[in-house]
């Protein structure tokens, strides 16, 4: 399987240098080209995209401030002149970081990372099964079944997520949300927050649109509080 590339930089070399290297790599794929960050964003809403190489210093809008706006994000690799951009970079989980100007061998070197980390989300997602009353995940190398009325909620973080469960131990996972959130069957959960998955059926509490879990208040956001509130409304009784 091929990785889907998107190649971000407002300078026409630099773009057509990253194109060509791309070209190079039999795993790789150029999806796009794109001189701005408000380009890239129109990319991501109709391409599947699974890397993106992003300059940072972009007029208007700069890359980190670009992929700070994304709620999904592809693999991220940061190329740009400025070296006090880096840690920056890797505080949005960017793979590597190439310093222009750069070489073929560097670009290697990022790539392959970044592909590691692709089969290592592909084969999570090919561990994911379900049916109506468990999962099978891979957590620390090993398949564990979930049984789904044993979990409370669930918590994205970064590139992992931890499933809540109910008197026992979170399970953690390299998996999306989107994933996840694709697989549970939605009358049971919800998404209320880009960072959360709630079971419904374990809801107790619920205090201006946060639900209570003991001592963890969940936030119900904005994109999500009319889905919540007319499960509410479905359920509520005077």
């Amino acid at each position: 399987m091929k990785i889907k590339c998107l190649a971000i930089d407002d300078e026409p070399l630099a773009l057509q240098q990253i194109a060509g290297y791309i070209q190079q790599i039999p795993f790789l794929k150029l999806e796009a080209q794109c001189t701005n960050a408000f380009e890239a964003l129109k990319v991501l809403e109709s391409k599947s995209i699974d890397l993106m190489f992003v300059d940072i210093n972009m007029p208007d809008l700069n890359g980190l401030e670009f992929v700070k706006s994304l709620e999904q994000k592809p693999l991220l690799i940061f190329t740009t002149a400025y070296s006090e951009y880096a840690l920056e970079g890797f505080k949005v989980d960017a793979i590597d970081y190439l310093l222009k100007p750069f070489y073929f061998s560097e670009f290697s070197k990022a790539v392959q990372k970044a592909h590691n980390q692709f089969e290592l989300r592909q084969n999570a997602k090919e561990v994911l099964d379900s049916n109506n009353d468990y999962l099978f995940i891979k957590s620390e190398y090993k398949l564990v079944r979930i049984n789904l009325a044993d979990i409370l909620y669930i918590e994205g973080m970064k590139e992992y997520v931890r499933i809540h469960l109910a008197g026992q131990k979170p399970v953690m996972s390299l998996l999306s949300m989107k994933s996840l959130e694709e697989k549970l069957p939605e009358k049971r959960f919800m998404r209320v927050h880009r960072s959360y998955i709630v079971n419904l059926d374990k809801i107790i509490t619920v205090e201006r649109f946060r639900i209570v879990f003991d001592n963890v208040h969940i936030p119900v956001s904005e994109n999500y509080k009319e889905k919540f509130q007319a499960f509410l409304n479905e359920k509520f009784f005077e």
